[in-house]
């Protein structure tokens, strides 16, 4: 199943500043399952396909995930104020979050109450994600590697980082660069 072509665009660096302010705020401690979701499903800015690509591109990228796809989806509709917008919009209303909610924090840290909701945040979060990414991997179908290739990788991944407890920045190189490899021997000629 693929979605369809994208309907709509953003209609001003304006309108994309508020919706990526929207989605921050919505997706507080995990905005990765809000932004595909809001992009791709509900305002139907970004296909499937484009949108694992760009998520691909933005984690590869120095920085936030999130931040490297507001300027990138930014600057492709408006230039370096649909780039600026789109950040701006994404950082702002966080920030000032996150200040007013750390200095509540410094305050009632010690409390059961505070980190048992702490904890049930994280599960939360870690089920979106999951959830998101069995979204995108309807996108792998067109991918040029086999399926259960790309399956495989992703395991590798997983099991380097959780089982073995390599760090992120040996793995990714590692598991991307024979994904990458695999990819461009597979479509040279």
């Amino acid at each position: 199943m693929t979605s369809p072509a994208p309907t709509a665009s953003p209609a001003s660096p304006r309108a994309l500043f508020w919706a990526f302010a929207s989605l921050a705020l919505q997706g507080f401690g995990g905005v990765m399952a809000v932004v595909q979701r809001e992009l791709v499903d509900r305002r139907r800015w970004m296909t499937q396909e484009q949108f694992a690509q760009d998520w691909a591109v933005a984690q590869i990228l120095p920085g936030p995930n999130v931040v490297n796809l507001s300027i990138m989806f930014g600057e492709r509709h408006f230039g370096w104020r649909g780039a600026f917008a789109a950040t701006a919009g994404m950082l702002i209303a966080p920030t000032l979050l996150v200040l007013a909610v750390g200095s509540l924090y410094l305050q009632w840290a010690s409390h059961p109450a505070v980190s048992g909701a702490l904890r049930g945040m994280g599960a939360v979060a870690a089920g979106l994600v999951i959830g998101t990414g069995l979204k995108l991997s309807v996108a792998l179908h067109k991918h040029p590697l086999p399926l259960w290739l790309g399956w495989l990788l992703a395991m590798l991944a997983f099991s380097m980082v959780v089982f073995l407890q390599w760090p992120l920045w040996w793995v990714l190189p590692i598991i991307g660069g024979i994904g990458c490899g695999l990819t461009w021997l597979r479509t040279t000629p």
